[in-house]
């Protein structure tokens, strides 16, 4: 049999070679994120879809024909639209260029809402009176929580759609109470407004999300000058503590005696864990050493205090 020299792959024994067909490669669209993936990723973006959802945190921000609000992540529009019919004003902050354009053409038609393309966290809170609203981003809550307290007292109040578990942490739903939450509370309410199932969010999360409401108070709980510091030491002192038991902590700057009197008119154990003395426990607390912490105003307890309040402010309690 004769080699076939003209076949392309044919081998030396004369049968052709088999060939694979040309393989082409498949778009790589579903390995490859997008540019609003991207963005979606970087700024924690979980935009609430649900009406029902929307609606709850407007009742639960209760706006007023003469309020001025502002919005933190406008992210699609859906809670803006929703709350520009009952404010005076509202501002509404969107860090992602890429909404923009569609939030500003869904907003149109609402002359009271100003969209301001901008990372809310740097700008200034308004000169006048006002009140915070927002599904923040679950990363940045905490930035966020401190920039609405830095804002007291214009601030009147923040309502903000937070992780569940941080909304519930912060209002002592599990029994539990943080630094942050004690510490300002004289001035500030922290209140758990509801839970939002995770499905009332586009994309949806992996946590549930949470209402959480801060209501600037009146007037401070704490109006004496002196009391108000007494009360930030002692609670400083309480959280900064060594051993778990606010008792122990108290002692280093309290007499043990003036401690057993305030934890007894509290209603307090000795051995109780810092973490469960509610805000409420605190102020009596407060108003039972007030003298004893103010009469200690000696050198060696402001260079404790200094210390303590260095460790406050490197922790994130």
């Amino acid at each position: 049999m004769a080699r076939n020299r003209h076949h392309p792959h044919a081998l030396r024994g004369g049968e052709p070679r088999r060939t694979e067909p040309r393989r082409t490669e498949a778009p790589r669209t579903e390995s490859r994120r997008t540019e609003r993936d991207r963005a979606r990723r970087a700024y924690g973006q979980n935009f609430l879809a649900d009406p029902g959802a929307v609606a709850r945190v407007v009742r639960a921000a209760r706006p007023g024909p003469g309020d001025l609000l502002v919005e933190v992540g406008a992210g699609k529009g859906a809670l803006t639209e929703a709350l520009a019919p009952h404010c005076r004003e509202l501002i509404s902050y969107e860090i992602d260029r890429h909404l923009i354009p569609g939030l500003r053409e869904r907003l149109a038609r609402h002359p009271r809402v100003r969209v301001m393309h901008r990372d809310f966290l740097t700008a200034a809170p308004p000169r006048e009176p006002f009140a915070l609203v927002g599904n923040v981003p679950y990363a940045r809550t905490a930035e966020i929580v401190a920039w609405a307290l830095r804002a007291v007292p214009r601030l009147t109040s923040a309502t903000l759609l937070t992780q569940a578990e941080y909304a519930r942490k912060r209002t002592g739903d599990y029994g539990r109470w943080s630094l942050l939450t004690v510490r300002s509370w004289p001035e500030v309410e922290w209140r758990l407004c509801g839970l939002v199932d995770r499905t009332a969010f586009r994309p949806v999360p992996a946590v549930d999300g949470g209402i959480l409401r801060l209501t600037r108070r009146p007037q401070s709980l704490l109006t004496d000058p002196v009391a108000r510091s007494a009360y930030a030491d002692l609670v400083e002192l309480g959280f900064t503590g060594v051993g778990g038991s606010l008792h122990a902590s108290l002692r280093r700057v309290c007499p043990a005696r003036a401690v057993d009197r305030a934890c007894r008119a509290a209603g307090l154990g000795r051995e109780v864990v810092v973490a469960y003395v509610t805000p409420e426990q605190w102020l009596v607390l407060a108003q039972e050493l007030t003298a004893v912490v103010a009469g200690k105003r000696s050198a060696a307890s402001k260079e404790l205090m200094v210390r303590v309040k260095s460790r406050v402010d490197n922790s994130n309690l």
